[in-house]
């Protein structure tokens, strides 16, 4: 559970770096509160009760969504420097049709071991060899 609101106690931190395990645990997080509020505002539709019968989200869902932007920018970007890459990489999602799959296969890469340019590795130190 730690993992999952980590990203929200680090609400607008750009700097650093972040795991994998707290990017998808963030984004299982925002899943479930989807779910849960589209079954909450929706009755028996379920996920389908996020949009409402004039094609618009509820107003719940809306709050919801602008209520995480930051951090889910923040974690995004958190991650690309993980893997030793400007945040700007987040502007990726804006590329049509195909920059959401990108940013996709780059969340599930590796970070770079050791410390890089946005500082330590977050999954601890690495001896000299490489063996942890």
């Amino acid at each position: 559970m730690e993992w999952m609101i980590l990203p929200l106690k680090r609400y607008a931190e750009f700097s650093g770096r972040s795991r994998r395990k707290e990017y998808w645990m963030f984004f299982l997080l925002t899943l479930l509160v989807t779910i849960g509020l589209g079954i909450a505002t929706g009755g028996e539709e379920g996920i389908s009760g996020v949009v409402d019968e004039d094609g618009g989200m509820s107003f719940v869902m809306i709050v919801f969504y602008i209520a995480i932007l930051i951090p889910t920018v923040a974690v995004e970007v958190r991650r690309f420097h993980d893997q030793d890459k400007s945040g700007w990489f987040v502007l990726l999602n804006f590329v049509p049709f195909v920059g959401w799959l990108i940013v996709l296969v780059l969340m599930c890469l590796e970070g770079t071991k050791g410390e890089n340019q946005y500082g330590p590795d977050p999954k601890g130190a690495v001896d000299i060899d490489g063996v942890f």
